[in-house]
């Protein structure tokens, strides 16, 4: 009871009016890190359109799909993304300063594992959906692939 009203007292003052431009500050990285695991998707399966209409291979197609199921876990292939969220390094360093954040590394990795979460769904969704339609005719596979990539990209 002692405590409560001098904390409330610093958190009005000192941190709370901080706070929105803190978050829209954070945002920035975290945001643009997302974006890129989208694009990064989106042009995994545009390779796959690509590829599958020079070939009209339903193997090969199998092929591509079961890498894409893999893409999460391609560190290679993830790094921009990853990197896109390290800019929190340099954004927390002043917050550190400022409000006693300890837990940088933390905050980046967590977000980084959410962007490889998300990836994960994405690509479990897309075979999910995109499933029933292998057995359609090579001539329906480009459209349906195209129309589950947009749906999960919604």
């Amino acid at each position: 009871a002692s405590v409560s009203e001098p904390a409330q007292k610093c958190c009005t003052e000192h941190i709370q009016p901080f706070l929105a431009s803190i978050l829209e500050e954070l945002m920035g990285p975290v945001s643009s890190g997302f974006a890129e695991v989208r694009l990064l998707f989106d042009k995994e399966v545009n390779e796959i359109i690509q590829d599958f209409q020079n070939t009209n291979d339903i193997t090969k197609l199998k092929e591509n799909v079961d890498q894409l199921m893999k893409l999460p876990f391609n560190s290679v292939k993830m790094e921009p993304c990853y990197l896109k969220v390290n800019l929190l390094q340099e954004l927390l360093q002043d917050l550190k300063s400022r409000f006693k954040i300890y837990n940088i590394d933390f905050v980046i990795q967590r977000t980084q594992n959410f962007m490889q979460e998300l990836m994960e769904n994405a690509v479990y969704t897309f075979e999910q959906l995109f499933s029933p339609s292998r057995q359609a005719d090579s001539a329906k596979v480009a459209t349906s692939i195209e129309k589950v990539k947009l749906r999960v990209l919604k």
